[in-house]
């Protein structure tokens, strides 16, 4: 059972702001390899589904909602192209009602211009139902998040999250990084995501909501170790990610250590990961899939 979906919303995704995003996430990194989106950038682009969704959802809510993002998966055909038409669309598989509020689960799919066709859905976990215009998602995400102080919607379908991540074979030599948010990062980042949540950018707004500081988004997380696991095991090619997922497990203050553990399978098909501040993880049961060099012709490159 799911709701009836959230009206669609379609914009084209400019040049400037795959750029922008990218280079937002890699401002401690060194320039990218290639001039193609983060795959991370899927996330952004149904970001406003998903809060038009949550308002919907709470809009009955006799007291104040706020949103703890749980975990996250994305499933990728290819990267969004530069200068090309994205609508996503949303439905909400389920809800469950849990001490501190109720938890639900979203899909997301966004279709582009045309028809992505692989075939077959191979690894990438995509599913094969197509959208009312009639091209398949290029990427599909299913987003697990608390609805903190909800009440008033009813438990029903299932929130048990996306595919599974895929089994890696064998193991490789591990590596560890370690980086340092700013707040300047987080900034950045906030204006490139267009995820201006006062948590991230206002010390006061931070604190009155429990944090001991500002704070930075989940996902310039995830998306940092996943140019670091494009830079160290995909030649730099962010076309080859093709699935992506983990769990948020705490936040994460500028100025403080975090520390990237990066696990590649043998096959460096796959790789496990995790964050850490120094008071414990940040990111859990991360997990990045590879296409091989052979992934196929369209890797998002084309305009």
């Amino acid at each position: 059972m799911t709701t009836a979906p959230a009206p669609a919303v379609t914009r084209t995704v400019t040049a400037e702001e795959i750029a922008a995003y990218r280079g937002a996430v890699r401002a401690t990194l060194p320039a990218a390899r290639d001039q193609l989106a983060s795959p991370v950038h899927a996330f952004v682009l149904a970001h406003t589904v998903a809060e038009h969704t949550v308002a919907a959802l709470t809009a009955d809510e006799p007291g104040p909602v706020s949103v703890v993002h749980l975990g996250q998966d994305i499933r990728c055909r290819r990267l969004v192209r530069p200068g090309e038409q994205v609508t996503a669309r949303l439905d909400v598989l389920g809800a469950r009602r849990e001490p501190r509020g109720i938890r639900v689960a979203l899909r997301s799919r966004l279709t582009g211009d045309g028809t992505d066709s692989m075939g077959s859905t191979g690894s990438t976990g995509l599913t094969d139902s197509t959208d009312p215009g009639g091209t398949e998602p290029f990427a599909e995400l299913v987003t697990s998040a608390l609805l903190v102080g909800a009440t008033a919607l009813e438990p029903f379908g299932e929130i048990s999250g996306g595919a599974s991540a895929p089994a890696p074979a064998g193991a490789a030599e591990p590596a560890t990084v370690v980086h340092e948010p700013t707040v300047e990062w987080i900034r950045r980042y906030a204006r490139a995501s267009g995820d201006e949540n006062p948590i991230h950018l206002d010390a006061d707004a931070a604190r009155a909501a429990g944090f001991g500081s500002v704070i930075a988004h989940g996902m310039s997380v995830v998306a940092l170790a996943v140019e670091e696991i494009t830079d160290r095991y995909a030649d730099g090619d962010a076309g080859r990610i093709r699935g992506i997922g983990g769990r948020f497990s705490a936040p994460v203050a500028p100025g403080e250590p975090l520390r990237f553990d990066l696990q590649p399978d043998a096959a460096r098909r796959v790789v496990r990961f995790g964050c850490r501040t120094p008071a414990g993880p940040a990111v859990k049961s991360g997990w990045v899939e590879l296409a091989g060099h052979a992934a196929g012709p369209d890797n998002g490159s084309r305009p």
